[in-house]
C-alpha cells in the first residue's frame, strides 16, 4: 500500500517564559549578603538567636543564590558538539545543592536553639524589631523580583531560600515584639525552631524533586503505563516497548520508544499522530521514536552489510 498523498501536519505551541533569572539573582545576592552582615552584627549585639540564625540563613543563601545564578546562566548556553542536550541540567544540579545547604543549615539552627534552652540569653527586643523590619522589606523585594523570572527548579530553590529569610525576618520581628513587651526570652529559640522546621520540610521536598530529575525518574505527573496504552490507540501501532520518559531540565520532558507497526509505508503519518498525541495530552515536546515492523516477512531486507574490524 502506498503512503497517502497527504498527512495531517501538527504544530506545537511555544510557552512564554519570564525574564532571565541570573540577572535578578545577581542583584539578590548583593542585597542578601549586605543584609546578612547587618543581621549578624545586630544579632550579636542584641544576643538574639533568631537574628543570628536568620543572618546565617542569609549568608548561606548568598552562596546558594550565587550557585543558582551560575546555574541559570549556564542553562541558557546553546548545545555544543560535546554537550548535545545543552546545559539545562546545570540548573537542576544548582537546585539540588541549594536545597541540601538549606537542610543542613536548618538542622544546625535547631540544635543551636535547643542549646539556648539550656543556657538562656537576655535578648534586646528593640534592635531586633528594627533590623527584622528592614530584613522583611528586603526579602519581599527579592521575592517579588524572583517571582517574575522563569519557573525552574533552580528558581524555586532560590525562592525557597528567600522565603526562608522572609519567615526568619517575621520570626525575628515577633520575637522582638514579645521580648520588648513581656521580657519572655524563650520565644527567641522557640520561633527559631518553628521556622527552621518549616524550611526543613520544604527543603527536603525540593531536594527529593531535584534528585529525581538527576536520576532520570519518570515525572510525577506522568504514568508510563497510561501513556503506553494511549500510543497503542494510534492506527498502525501494534505494540510499544523500551519506553523511557525523563526530565532533562525544568519543564523539558523527553520520551523515547520502540514502536512495532503493521505497515512501514504509513510510518510518517503514524509518527505524526503519536507526536501530536503526546504533545497535546502530556505536553511532551522532545520525542524520539524508532519504528519496527511487527511481521518482518512483509518487507524482507535484502541488504548486505560488510563489517570490517
Amino acid at each position: 500500500m502506498s503512503p497517502p498523498d497527504h498527512c495531517e501536519h501538527f504544530h506545537c505551541t511555544s510557552h512564554a517564559q519570564g525574564k532571565p533569572a541570573y540577572k535578578v539573582l545577581i542583584f539578590a545576592i548583593l542585597i542578601t549578603f549586605a543584609f546578612a552582615l547587618v543581621e549578624a552584627v545586630g544579632g550579636y549585639l542584641s544576643h538574639s538567636l533568631t537574628l543570628m540564625s536568620d543572618a546565617g540563613h542569609m549568608t548561606l543563601d548568598s552562596i546558594a543564590l550565587g550557585i543558582a545564578s551560575f546555574g541559570a546562566w549556564l542553562a541558557i548556553k546553546p548545545p555544543s558538539s560535546k554537550h548535545t542536550y545543552g546545559f539545562g541540567r546545570a540548573e537542576v544540579i544548582a537546585a539540588w545543592i541549594s536545597s541540601l545547604l538549606m537542610v543542613l543549615l536548618s538542622i544546625g539552627i535547631i540544635f543551636e536553639a535547643i542549646e539556648r534552652f539550656r543556657t538562656p540569653h537576655t535578648v534586646s527586643g528593640l534592635p531586633v524589631m528594627i533590623i527584622a523590619v528592614i530584613g522583611l522589606l528586603a526579602n519581599l523585594l527579592i521575592a517579588k523580583l524572583l517571582h517574575g523570572t522563569e519557573k525552574t527548579l533552580n528558581v524555586k530553590a532560590a525562592l525557597l531560600h528567600v522565603i526562608g529569610d522572609l519567615l526568619g525576618s517575621v520570626a525575628a520581628l515577633l520575637s522582638g515584639i514579645i521580648i520588648y513587651f513581656s521580657h519572655w526570652n524563650p520565644i527567641d529559640p522557640i520561633l527559631s525552631i518553628f521556622i527552621s522546621l518549616l524550611i526543613l520540610y520544604s527543603s527536603i521536598k525540593l531536594l527529593i524533586q531535584s534528585l529525581s530529575v538527576l536520576m532520570e525518574k519518570v515525572p510525577s505527573h506522568l504514568t508510563i503505563e497510561i501513556i503506553m496504552q494511549k500510543i497503542l490507540t494510534v492506527k498502525n501501532v501494534a505494540s510499544v516497548h523500551d519506553l523511557h520518559i525523563w526530565t532533562l531540565s525544568s519543564g523539558k520532558v523527553l520520551l523515547s520508544a520502540h514502536v512495532d507497526i503493521d505497515q512501514i509505508e504509513n510510518w510518517i503519518c503514524t509518527l505524526q499522530a503519536i507526536t501530536a498525541l503526546l504533545k497535546k495530552e502530556y505536553q511532551i515536546e522532545h520525542i524520539t521514536l524508532q519504528p519496527e515492523l511487527r511481521d518482518k516477512n512483509k518487507s524482507p531486507c535484502h541488504c548486505t552489510f560488510n563489517v570490517s574490524e
